[in-house]
């Protein structure tokens, strides 16, 4: 069962504490009101039984061979190779404290996301010019490119100038006549 304490609303702990450590230091008002208030002077009476308790405790004594030691162990971390930069890295990672992962993860996940959800819906190709899909425009571009080709254009008109000799030279002709 859990003890509440009535806390009294003139009296602030700081005077209490005061009190308790210099009792002659202490104002007149609140020697009074403790003298008059049964929960405060309680309060007083718990914090000086405290503060006798530990009074009366002995800090353990180290061992004799711990200073001897621990010099040992800086002597050893002095003279040891330094690690390399992927090496320190990676013991930051691992024995740091793991406050940054955290938010580096959920960036990641979120630029992932993104790029992955872009790629699927295809909003990566939105500047792409839109193909014209009639046949003239077919015509214009073969015509286009046969005047930037002076070979291929001198070829047909050979061939336009002098139909029987083109037939008629062919071995894989079609034609009966051609043979």
């Amino acid at each position: 069962m859990m003890k509440t304490l009535n806390k009294c609303a003139a009296m602030d702990e700081t005077k209490l504490t005061d009190m308790l450590l210099d009792e002659l230091a202490a104002d007149a008002k609140v020697k009074t009101h403790v003298a008059e208030c049964a929960s405060c002077r309680k309060e007083l009476e718990e914090l000086r039984a405290t503060m006798g308790l530990m009074d009366t405790w002995t800090a353990p004594e180290p061992s004799p061979y711990f200073m001897t030691r621990l010099n040992a162990r800086m002597r050893e971390e002095r003279e040891a190779p330094r690690l390399g930069w992927f090496a320190r890295m990676r013991d930051r990672f691992v024995y740091g404290p793991q406050m940054h992962a955290g938010p580096l993860a959920a960036t990641a996940l979120t630029v992932m996301l993104l790029i992955g959800g872009g790629a699927y819906l295809g909003v990566t190709n939105v500047e792409q010019p839109v193909q014209q899909t009639s046949a003239e425009a077919a015509v214009v571009r073969d015509l286009q490119t046969l005047d930037s080709n002076k070979q291929v254009l001198d070829q047909l008109e050979a061939i336009s100038d002098n139909p029987d000799d083109a037939i008629t030279n062919d071995p894989n002709s079609d034609d009966p006549t051609a043979q």
